[in-house]
């Protein structure tokens, strides 16, 4: 029976409290990028505080089912990286309590989240999107004048083509006005300059008030009576003020808001499964349409045969059926005509076709914009629990609280999973890709990914150790770190100065006989590196008595002996014989030319190293020696 423990409830309240805080600032980041889309929209366009809130509040709405999965993650990983980093995770394992049992209290939650998740996509998301688009539609709409760029022809205006040298946003005011008004022909148009005019709509929304100042208007007043002569009228008009009423419909209408409720986002999934039969039944409808009349229609040649007898044309169908030998026994002219005739159908044809195609694509396009909705639905609501698999075992693996490394941790998850579904959807609705597979593709790279993590977090795996890796990488490089030898707060027994004093002046002598039989700064045979056998135990063994006597004599109380123990370099025994210390891996490293080369250069790298801290360990030695016999004549005295 499952049961409410005081351990659930202390999870619930850290993971809680931060869920709600990275909840509102992961909706207020995808509120700003969605917002710097409709920036042009708002900025300028005299909006009321009722209606930039009305714009943000359906804006939230369909932003939250995207928001839960990022706030999830984020709450989660620094949830468990706060327990990690407090040492309260490992008294949790201590008590003989496993992650999984830990996860229990938070799995129930991202449960539930799954179907907020979907009862907002599926009921709120609809009708947020659907008044959404109508919002900004009727803003887009509002104040025309200020829609007007600077420097360009705009032709938002039916019938007209304005051009603003400038404008005012404060006043209203337009500057440096030209307008080609555009009726039935390009004979007739009137091109209205104007030093200056405002812009109003009126009451209803139907029109445009155009007041202009200091102006002329210059017109042609060809009509068809005098179409087709070579005296056109003209007419032109200066004024210092004149109005103009021109038709703008700055409403909503029906087609606008039928647009908007056709769209796949504004619909819920019962109501889209319902659309979605009758569209693919529209679809068949139009597709066996054509398939009809492209089977009935056949080509004919009507030109050819009335140029021809009856009887002539008969003999010609009778002595060949290629239509070659009935189109050579037409005249030239005949000829020309009817191969224009040919072409023109055939051009007919190929345009028609073309429209068919474009047609039938934008048919399919709806029939898998549809699908895509009705698949997402599901899968952004599965997200909240994939990503609360991966955030909090990640959490509990890389134990570092606050909103440091998790936020980069949860940023690099997120990037992942927006271009894998972005890129899924995009190829879906282009119909590259079938539509289950590009929508389902960042679920199913993402599900094994966090069972993977959850698996290695509750056996405590060590696999995103950033030190281990960080270790690796210095390896690889070749860098090493710095010795640091402390005093000792408590010391037992002293050095054997004695000792350590002839160890150290042994040393110094194998160092000096190596380096005679060994030539560090010569270039070593690739054979011999990669496909022989090239421990160097003489190495090992200067490095073991080395470290013995390093560790003898950092108990030593002598500032200065400490001082000078820092300066002995970790000594590399095997990296200038051969890169690794398996052969097979060797000899494949040595066949791949690139990856051989890589490491050849980096064992001639150690080599030369090597050779510089011999010496360095050799005069190290040379100084530290004199204090060291020093020290061990006080000790026997």
């Amino acid at each position: 029976m499952f049961r409410i423990k005081k351990l659930d409830i202390f999870i619930i309240k850290q993971f809680g409290l931060l869920f709600i805080g990275t909840f509102f600032i992961c909706q207020f980041v995808l509120m700003m990028q969605f917002l710097w889309r409709y920036v042009d929209d708002l900025i300028g366009k005299g909006l009321s505080l009722e209606v930039m809130a009305q714009f943000l509040w359906y804006m939230g709405l369909m932003l939250m089912p995207q928001a839960f999965p990022l706030a999830i993650l984020l709450s989660s990983l620094i949830a468990f990286g706060n327990l990690g980093e407090s040492s309260e995770l490992t008294a949790i394992k201590s008590a003989g309590i496993s992650l999984l049992q830990a996860f229990r209290s938070l799995i129930v939650i991202s449960v539930l989240m799954c179907f907020i998740s979907f009862y907002f996509q599926n009921v709120v998301g609809p009708m947020a999107n659907r008044s959404f688009y109508q919002l900004l539609l009727g803003m887009k709409q509002k104040s025309p004048e200020l829609e007007i760029p600077e420097g360009v022809f705009y032709g938002g205006i039916p019938g007209s083509n304005i051009y603003v040298q400038k404008k005012d946003l404060n006043t209203g005011m337009l500057y440096g006005i030209m307008i080609y008004r555009m009726t039935s022909s390009y004979e007739d148009q009137a091109i209205i300059l104007a030093d200056s005019g405002m812009m109003q709509s009126t009451a209803e929304k139907k029109h445009l008030l155009l007041t202009l100042y200091s102006g002329v208007w210059n017109e042609n007043m060809r009509s068809s009576d005098v179409a087709g002569t070579a005296d056109v009228p003209y007419r032109r008009e200066t004024f210092a003020t004149k109005r103009i009423l021109l038709d703008f419909d700055g409403d909503f209408s029906l087609a606008d808001i039928n647009d908007i409720a056709g769209d796949a986002r504004a619909k819920g999934l019962n109501k889209i499964l319902h659309d979605l039969d009758s569209i693919k039944e529209f679809n068949d409808s139009v597709g066996w349409a054509t398939y009809k009349e492209a089977t009935q229609y056949y080509f004919k040649l009507p030109d050819v045969s009335k140029q021809l007898s009856a009887k002539a044309f008969k003999e010609a169908q009778q002595k060949s059926n290629n239509f070659d030998s009935i189109f050579s026994r037409l005249s030239k002219e005949k000829q020309q005509s009817a191969v224009r005739n040919a072409m023109g159908t055939t051009q007919s044809t190929i345009t028609d076709l073309d429209m068919r195609a474009t047609y039938a694509k934008a048919l399919h396009r709806r029939t898998r914009t549809h699908e895509i909705q009705a698949i997402k639905k599901f899968t952004l609501s599965f997200t909240c629990l994939i990503f609360f698999f991966i955030g909090a075992p990640l959490g509990a693996i890389i134990r570092k609280g606050g909103l440091g490394v998790p936020v980069i941790v949860s940023v690099l998850v997120f990037i992942i999973y927006y271009i894998l579904d972005s890129t899924g959807e995009k190829m879906a609705r282009d119909d590259q890709w079938t539509v289950w597979y590009g929508m389902l593709i960042s679920t199913v790279v993402l599900t094994p990914l966090s069972a993977f993590v959850t698996y290695k977090a509750n056996n405590d795996s060590v696999v995103f150790n950033i030190d281990l890796y960080k270790q690796i990488f210095m390896r690889v490089l070749g860098l090493r770190t710095k010795r640091h030898v402390f005093s000792k707060e408590v010391i037992i027994e002293d050095p054997k100065y004695q000792h350590d004093a002839e160890q150290l002046e042994d040393i110094n002598l194998k160092i000096k006989q190596y380096q005679e039989h060994h030539k560090l700064l010569r270039w070593p045979n690739p054979i011999k590196v990669f496909f022989h056998a090239g421990d160097d135990q003489e190495i090992e063994h200067i490095s073991e008595r080395l470290e013995e006597t390093i560790e003898d004599l950092g108990y030593t109380r002598d500032k200065i002996v400490l001082a000078e123990l820092d300066n002995y370099p970790f000594l590399a025994t095997h990296a200038h014989t051969r890169p690794f210390r398996q052969k097979w891996l060797n000899i494949i490293t040595g066949l791949v030319l690139p990856v051989g080369a890589f490491f050849y250069f980096r064992m001639l790298r150690f080599r030369f190293r090597l050779y510089k801290d011999l010496r360095h360990i050799r005069l190290t030695n040379e100084r530290i020696i004199p204090r060291i016999i020093e020290l061990a004549k006080k000790q026997n005295y």
